[in-house]
C-alpha cells in the first residue's frame, strides 16, 4: 500500500477540480470517517476523508457509505461550521502526507470566515483537524493530549503545529543529480537509501526504483556510473510527472484477482505474479483498493456486539454438541447391558448372592463364557433388574440425545448463516434487521426505548436486485428473515430458486415473469448465488436450483431454513465483476 506524498500530490490536483463548489452536506459514517457533499453549477462531488490507522486517505468516491441514524457531535459541529461555505483551496507542504482544505464562509454574525480541514495521513497517528484562520484548533477526529503525546497535542483551543519535519529531499525542488550523489553515499540497500533520502516516496516505490536501476536491491554505494545515470533519469521522470501531473494511476492485482498495491507509476517488481491495471483517476484507484476492506471494517465496527453474540453462542452450542455426541457413544453398548440382564435371569437358579461376578455361557455367542460384574449386596434377580434398568436408561438417553443433537446441529447451521449474513451486511439497516432476527430468536436481549421505535418506523429493505445478460431479474436475500420472505412469499411458484450447496448463503430467485428461463440465466444467477455465500472466495462452488414450488418450510424451523428434494446442480465460479 503506497499512499505516499507523491500520490497525495496527484490526489491534490484531482481535488482542485472541485474548487469553488459549495459544501451541501457533511456526514460521519463511522468514528474516523468524514464525507463532504460538494456541489457546483456543473457537478456534484462526494469527498471521503478517513483517519483510520489501516487506511488513512482523502479522495472522491462514487458511492457514499450509509450514515448512522444519530450523527456524532463532531459531525454536528462540522455541519454548523462548513455547510454553505465554499471550497476555496487545497494545499500541501512539499511532498508531506498532510493536506489542507480551505473553506470560505460566514460566521454566526455574518462576518467572512475561513476554516481549514487538515488531513494528516500518518498510519496510527492519522487525524482530521478543523481549525480557524489563525490556525487555532476547533476540534478533531482524534484528540491527542499530553498523556498520548508529549511532543504534539491536538486539542480544541491549541494552535496547530505541523508534524515534526523529516530530513529528506523534495525532488521537485532538488537537482536529481545531487539527490543521486546523496543516495549513493549511504552504505545500505538502494531501496533503504532512497527511503531515507527522498521525501514522499513509499517503500513500494523505493523497491521499484531499485528494480529499475539495477535489477535488484543492491547496496547504494556500489552503483556504477551507468546505474547512477539510470537512477537520475528515473528520478527526473518522476519529478517531471509530478510537476506536469502526468502520473499513471495504477492498481496492482495479485494472482488471486484481489487488489494488492497501488501507485502513481506502473509496478513491475512482482513480474508475472501481478497485473497492473490503469484506472481513470487516482480517486478511482483508492476506491477500488479500499472498498471491500472498508465495508468489512464498518460492518465489524457497527456490529461488534452481534459478531460477539453469534460467536459466543456458537462456541457454547458446539461444546454442548460435543458432550452430547460423547454421551451418545456410551449408549452404543446398551444391547450388551440387555444381554447381561437376560443371561443372569436365565441362570439365576445356579447363582448365589454375594458374588463379585458371574461367569456365564453366552448363548448369543456360541456359548462362550462371559464375565459379568455383579453387586455382592444384591441378589442375582436384583442384579439382572439393575442391568435392565441401565439398558432402558441408555435406550431412552439415545433417543433423547439423537433428537437433541439433530436440533443442535440445525441451530449451529442457522448460526453459521447469521454469521455469513453479518459478514456481507452493508449498512445500519441491514444490521438492524439481523439484530431484530437475533432478538426474536432469543439470542439477544430486546432493546427498549426510542431506538427500537426508530427501527420499527424503518421500511423493510428490498432484496438485492440484478439482471442477467438476457434480461431476467435476479433477487437475492440479504439475511435469513428476508430469505424466508423472498422464497415463501414474494417468489412465484414457477420462478427458479438457487442456493449454494451445503453451505451458508443467500436465497436467490430468478423472476420468470411468464417466460421460459434460459440456461445462461441460470448459470449467471448461480454465479450470483455463489458470490453471496460463504464460498465466495472459492474457485468453484456447487449451486442447487429448483422451481420455487418444490420448496417446503418445516413447521417451527429457523428463519431461512427450507427443504427440497427435486433439484439440479451447476458448478460455477463466483465473480465480482459480473455483478
Amino acid at each position: 500500500m503506497a499512499l505516499d506524498g507523491i500520490f497525495l500530490r496527484f490526489i491534490k490536483t484531482e481535488l482542485e477540480q472541485a474548487l469553488f463548489s459549495r459544501v451541501e452536506k457533511v456526514y460521519q459514517p463511522s468514528k474516523n470517517e468524514l464525507v463532504l457533499l460538494l456541489r457546483s453549477r456543473n457537478a456534484a462531488y462526494k469527498l471521503l476523508m478517513t483517519a483510520d490507522a489501516s487506511s488513512p486517505r482523502v479522495h472522491f468516491i462514487s458511492e457514499a457509505p450509509e450514515n448512522p441514524q444519530n450523527p456524532p457531535m463532531l459531525c454536528m459541529l462540522l455541519r454548523k461550521k462548513l455547510c454553505g461555505s465554499s471550497f476555496s483551496g487545497v494545499r500541501q507542504q512539499g511532498l508531506d502526507r498532510v493536506l489542507f482544505l480551505d473553506f470560505d464562509g460566514t460566521n454566526e454574525i455574518g462576518d467572512p470566515e475561513r476554516l481549514t480541514l487538515c488531513i494528516e495521513i500518518m498510519a496510527q497517528h492519522s487525524n482530521i483537524i478543523l481549525m480557524d484562520s489563525e490556525n487555532r484548533i476547533i476540534d478533531s477526529i482524534k484528540r491527542v493530549d499530553a498523556l498520548k503525546s508529549s511532543v504534539r497535542q491536538i486539542l480544541p483551543g491549541l494552535t496547530y503545529v505541523l508534524p515534526p519535519a523529516q530530513d529528506k529531499l523534495d525532488i521537485t525542488l532538488k537537482d536529481t543529480a545531487g539527490a543521486v550523489d546523496l543516495i549513493c553515499q549511504k552504505g545500505v540497500a538502494l531501496s533503504s537509501a532512497l527511503l531515507k533520502t527522498l521525501q514522499g516516496v513509499s517503500p513500494l516505490v523505493c523497491r521499484e526504483l531499485a528494480f529499475y536501476t539495477a535489477g535488484d536491491d543492491v547496496a547504494a554505494d556500489t552503483l556504477d556510473a551507468p546505474e547512477k545515470q539510470r537512477l537520475a533519469d528515473i528520478l527526473e521522470g518522476i519529478k517531471k510527472s509530478i510537476l506536469e501531473n502526468t502520473g499513471t494511476p495504477v492498481c496492482v492485482f495479485g494472482a488471486d484477482g484481489k487488489p494488492a498495491d497501488f501507485s502513481f507509476m506502473r509496478i513491475n517488481q512482482y513480474g508475472a505474479d501481478a497485473v497492473n491495471e490503469q484506472l481513470g483517476s487516482y480517486s478511482q484507484v483508492l476506491e477500488r483498493f479500499y472498498s471491500e476492506r472498508d465495508r468489512l471494517s464498518r460492518s465489524k465496527s457497527k456490529a461488534s456486539d452481534l459478531f460477539k453474540t453469534v460467536a459466543n453462542t456458537r462456541d457454547r452450542l458446539a461444546k454442548k454438541l460435543f458432550a452430547q455426541q460423547d454421551e451418545l457413544k456410551k449408549c452404543a453398548d446398551r444391547e450388551t447391558l440387555k444381554i447381561y440382564a437376560e443371561l443372569i435371569t436365565a441362570n439365576q437358579y445356579a447363582l448365589e448372592k454375594g458374588s463379585l461376578y458371574y461367569d456365564l455361557p453366552n448363548y448369543y455367542d456360541e456359548n462362550r463364557l462371559v464375565r459379568i460384574a455383579a453387586n455382592p449386596a444384591l441378589s442375582p434377580s436384583q442384579n439382572a433388574q439393575k442391568y435392565y434398568k441401565e439398558y432402558r436408561k441408555a435406550h431412552t438417553a439415545e433417543q433423547m440425545l439423537t433428537s437433541l443433537i439433530e436440533s443442535g446441529t440445525r441451530e449451529l447451521e442457522y448460526l453459521d448463516t447469521v454469521s455469513d449474513a453479518l459478514s456481507r451486511a452493508d449498512g445500519e439497516r441491514e444490521l438492524s434487521e439481523i439484530r431484530s432476527e437475533l432478538e426474536n430468536g432469543g439470542y439477544m436481549r430486546s432493546r427498549r426505548g426510542t431506538q427500537k421505535k426508530t427501527l420499527k418506523r424503518q421500511q423493510e429493505l428490498p432484496p438485492l436486485e440484478f439482471f442477467t445478460s438476457d434480461g431476467f431479474r435476479v433477487l437475492v436475500g440479504r439475511n435469513n428473515v428476508q430469505n424466508d420472505r423472498l422464497s415463501m412469499k414474494l417468489a412465484n411458484k414457477n420462478d427458479i430458486w438457487l442456493h449454494a450447496q451445503k453451505m451458508p448463503g443467500s436465497h436467490t430467485v430468478i423472476d420468470a415473469q411468464g417466460r421460459e428461463i434460459t440456461d445462461s440465466a441460470i448459470v449467471e444467477a448461480a454465479e450470483i448465488a455463489a458470490y453471496y455465500s460463504s464460498g465466495r472466495e472459492s474457485t468453484l462452488v456447487t449451486v442447487d436450483y429448483t422451481e420455487v414450488k418444490n420448496l417446503k418450510k418445516p413447521q417451527g424451523a429457523k428463519p431461512g431454513y427450507v427443504i427440497y428434494h427435486v433439484y439440479n446442480s451447476v458448478n460455477v465460479r463466483p465473480k465480482t465483476e459480473k455483478l
